[in-house]
């Protein structure tokens, strides 16, 4: 199977500019470019795909340019139903660096910013040497456009087309780059850089996209959305990312293996077969993660990450540090504990029962537990022993609440 063909397998064409896009990604040899603006200090997940993507065209030795918007970036592009929340220069600056150094860890891809060639455009050469290959009825048909008429959109949203067509020209000129690669929502932007190219200095270059990875339910994973799986480990930890996949709608987990792996086709179909007969044993869940997690962090973060997993509410959770429980329980209330009281009082003090009757009624019925062993003695003393390296302890009440206790000293 080619590289075309195993991208179309795989789901990741969604529009193509040219039928020669099939010959020339499957010859190699393609200068292309991806881009990103720095609206966060880390990609995420709802990158990840686009910028796998990537890794695979220059695996079948195409050359990728990551473009990081410094320029773009301070402008924002149109969203579907609202105008992006400006933000500071100095967080741009900040946003850029941050992403360079993480792109070159991870994809060791190599890296420009727009701001260099675009700062010291001025207004009038930009409506002169740029905005005249655009007619508006021209930008009033591309689909983002179309979508934001009857909210409004600003003039500054309106002309990020013609930035990002500037960048497609200037990458043409002094990078070789003939193609531009983009999630499907960049469609709109790819086409009038073409166009832009082929109107200013006759020349043909292409595009093509990728669909969007989201949900079953057609949601996107990114920060505006709100559930932002981030690729930095100190925004998400191994243990978070694993916990995401394994968590993974069954649906879908095959779909995020051919999008998100770089396991063949064979290797994709027999997990899937293992998947359809036993699926409880999430077997295309558990790879799922471990390829995502080992790609981006290592096989040692992984196997952290199954550790932390399997101990966590288990009795062994006393095996684990209390940085690994801290870090794995963050959307888990926190309440404070103080020793050497007994487990109804410590209840009550920490706000986990409203009352001490309803704390005797919790401890009778056997639905109290620390570090997962359930207490059933009303007198029984919460004390060091009780503690994680005397710093904290995880306190169950009923079938789900969890609760993190941090010691008081």
């Amino acid at each position: 199977m080619n590289l075309y063909e195993d991208l179309k397998w795989r789901g990741l064409l969604k529009d193509v500019s040219s039928p020669k896009i099939e010959e020339l990604l499957n010859n190699g040899g393609v200068t292309f470019y991806i881009g990103t603006d720095p609206t966060g200090d880390s990609l995420h997940i709802g990158h990840f795909s686009s910028f796998l993507l990537a890794s695979r065209l220059k695996r079948a030795g195409h050359h990728p340019i990551l473009l990081i918007g410094g320029a773009t970036g301070q402008i924002g592009d149109p969203k579907p139903t609202s105008e992006r929340a400006m933000i500071t220069k100095k967080e741009v600056a900040h946003n850029v660096e941050a992403l360079t150094n993480q792109v070159k860890k991870i994809f060791g891809f190599e890296i420009v910013n727009n701001w260099e060639w675009s700062k010291d455009i001025n207004f009038i050469d930009y409506l002169r040497d740029y905005g005249k290959y655009f007619s508006i009825n021209y930008m009033l048909d591309k689909d983002i456009i179309k979508r934001r008429l009857d909210a409004g959109i600003t003039y500054t949203e309106f002309s990020y087309m013609i930035m990002q067509s500037l960048d497609f020209l200037w990458l043409y000129e002094h990078k070789g780059v003939t193609m531009q690669v983009a999630g499907q929502d960049q469609w709109g932007n790819i086409t009038a850089g073409i166009d832009l190219i082929r109107k200013k200095i006759g020349k043909e270059v292409y595009g093509f996209t990728m669909p969007l990875i989201t949900k079953k339910d057609g949601t996107k994973f990114g920060k505006s959305e709100g559930n932002a799986i981030w690729l930095d480990i100190n925004k998400t930890s191994s243990y978070e990312m694993y916990q995401f996949f394994i968590n993974t709608e069954d649906d879908m987990v095959i779909d995020y293996l051919k999008k998100l792996t770089f396991l063949s086709k064979e290797e994709i179909e027999e997990i899937e077969a293992v998947h359809k007969e036993k699926p409880e044993l999430r077997v295309a869940h558990k790879k799922l993660a471990e390829e995502v997690i080992t790609f981006l962090h290592g096989h040692a973060e992984y196997e952290k990450a199954v550790r932390i997993s399997e101990s966590l509410f288990s009795e062994r959770v006393t095996d684990l540090t209390s940085e690994e429980v801290i870090s794995s329980l963050k959307g888990v209330p926190s309440v404070e504990v103080t020793l050497g009281k007994t487990i109804i009082d410590m209840l009550v003090d920490s706000k986990i029962v409203n009352s001490k009757r309803e704390a005797r009624e919790f401890v009778e019925a056997g639905a109290i537990s620390i570090n997962n062993k359930k207490v059933n003695d009303f007198d029984y003393i919460v004390d060091d022993k009780d503690t994680i390296e005397g710093k904290v302890l995880i306190i169950k009440r009923g079938k789900k609440n969890y609760y993190l206790g941090m010691v008081n000293n």
